[in-house]
């Protein structure tokens, strides 16, 4: 087929995390956002790594896996959820086929231990980046999500099956105040505008909430001020009533802070060059299996809480009797990992490359009365370098890319007995595992952890032992007849083993 060319056909097979194979004219295609039994309509592109790729058009008949009739009202345009249509059940089962698949290289069918489930299905997030933007061009204001393959399209996305009722609540009350104020958003491309993102978290244990409105600080355009300083007059009262809408909604959660984030960077990413609190405080609490943990608006923490206790205490089931023990935890985020496992090891070591989530676990770890916990900010291929206490075991939490190349013969290099491997992109993993097992690791445990139900995404956990090598030596020593060593026939056989 050339490029552009319109075919039809039936997805065979799905692989990670949400790509159909095809065959047309014997010749395999790979089309993203299907389900393996959807009839589809697609265009041909271009050929990648010896497969033709097609762009859907549209679904022309249902799979026979998808029996939910009445899913999220921005399936398949929002570009976040994926398996919808298809029961929890059976969403479980594509999921656990495909990691099994990845990892078979390495894991044999029989290590696997299948997948464990999500406590919730629905209203599970406890984190949404909102995009200020618009549906169509030149449309009126949106705020949501990107749509499904577009860069510049906005879906609000009221009624967010996997976002509870005070996301939409903050999400629609955020959007009729800036559409009543006429402010613009900013636009990507020309770098022009004042409205970026919204950033709320809800914690699922206490039900605390934070909020951040995100904006440039383009200030005289948005407000049509005459000079900055009277742009800065009218923003400071943007955010006053802005803060009051959200103080006077109606939320099953309590608002413990409202945040005014400014960010200027061309980069179309959530993140602050200045921030100043409009109400309360600018952080909140979490509190996971016993553990209570502070939370700012750019600390790492699992986006799914009551998942995470499934995610953590596989983790601590595979890590199995730390006492006694040192632990490195390499890419520990806010130290949520770490402080599980300090109450019953000798010391955690904890190294991260963000210094806000570094300093977020030190607090928390006072919070919570540990006092052998060390956390470090760095890059763990660097400051591995720079830790004399050698670790009794190691747990790796990375981030969706895995490990770094260069880092990996430095983490296998101490010689632990156990690595626990905690991942949240398979891929990912499958392709470290082989490094660790042609260096002497073998899987002994692993399995899958829906944290993202309706998503194709999945967590993995593998506990990796060293492989115990014994060697055998035979050693012929000649004797004479009075014991020496001499070339009499009289010999003696020694045997000697080591681990």
């Amino acid at each position: 087929m050339k490029k552009g060319d319109i075919f039809e056909g039936t997805i065979e097979k799905l692989i990670f995390p949400n790509k159909g194979i095809l065959h047309i004219k014997g010749e395999p295609v790979m089309v993203k956002h299907v389900l393996a039994g959807q009839k589809i309509e697609a265009a041909a592109g271009r050929k990648k790594k010896g497969k033709l790729e097609g762009r859907l058009i549209r679904v022309l008949e249902a799979s026979p896996l998808e029996t939910v009739p009445n899913p999220c009202a921005h399936f398949g345009v929002c570009g976040g959820c994926s398996y919808q249509t298809i029961p929890y059940d059976g969403q479980l089962a594509i999921k656990e086929a495909m990691v099994k698949e990845l990892i078979q290289d390495s894991c044999p069918e029989e290590i696997f231990e299948g997948i464990k489930g999500s406590p919730l299905q629905e209203g599970y997030r406890n984190k949404m980046e909102y995009s200020f933007g618009d549906e169509i061009k030149d449309g009126p204001l949106a705020l949501g999500i990107h749509k499904r393959g577009s860069f510049h399209d906005i879906v609000t996305v009221r009624d967010c099956r996997i976002a509870d009722q005070d996301f939409e609540r903050i999400l629609s009350g955020t959007l009729e105040l800036c559409s009543s104020e006429g402010l613009p958003f900013y636009k990507k491309m020309k770098h022009l505008g004042y409205l970026r993102h919204l950033l709320v978290r809800k914690a699922w244990k206490t039900g605390e909430i934070l909020v951040a409105l995100v904006t440039s600080g383009q200030l005289e355009n948005a407000f049509c001020a005459e000079n900055r300083e009277a742009g800065k007059e009218k923003e400071n009262a943007f955010l006053e009533r802005f803060s009051r809408m959200l103080q006077n909604l109606y939320l099953d959660g309590k608002l413990t802070g409202i945040l005014h984030m400014r960010n200027d960077s061309q980069a179309d990413v959530v993140k602050s060059d200045k921030t100043t609190v409009l109400f309360g405080q600018d952080h909140f609490y979490e509190e996971l299996l016993g553990l209570r943990f502070e939370i700012t608006p750019f600390s790492f923490f699992q986006t799914n809480s009551a998942g995470a206790e499934v995610l953590y205490r596989t983790a601590q089931e595979y890590v199995g009797d730390t006492k006694d023990k040192l632990v490195y935890d390499l890419y520990s985020g806010t130290g949520t990992i770490a402080q599980v496992l300090a109450p019953v090891s000798k010391k955690v070591i904890g190294v991260e490359i963000v210094e806000e989530a570094v300093e977020a676990a030190k607090k928390n770890a006072v919070l919570n009365g540990l006092d052998n916990c060390e956390f470090l900010a760095g890059d763990v291929l660097k400051t591995l370098d720079s830790i004399e206490e050698k670790p009794d075991l190691i747990v790796l939490d990375p981030p969706r890319e895995g490990i770094h190349p260069k880092a990996l013969p430095k983490i296998i290099a101490y010689g632990v007995d156990d690595i626990v491997y905690i991942s949240c992109k398979p891929t990912s993993l499958a392709r470290d595992l082989k490094v660790f097992t042609a260096s002497g690791y073998e899987v002994k445990r692993a399995c899958a952890v829906d944290m993202f139900p309706g998503t194709a995404n999945v967590e993995t956990v593998c506990l990796l032992s060293k492989l115990k090598i014994d060697y055998h030596i035979e050693v012929k020593i000649q004797l004479d007849d009075s014991g020496a060593n001499g070339n009499s026939d009289s010999g003696c056989i020694g045997a000697f083993w080591d681990d």
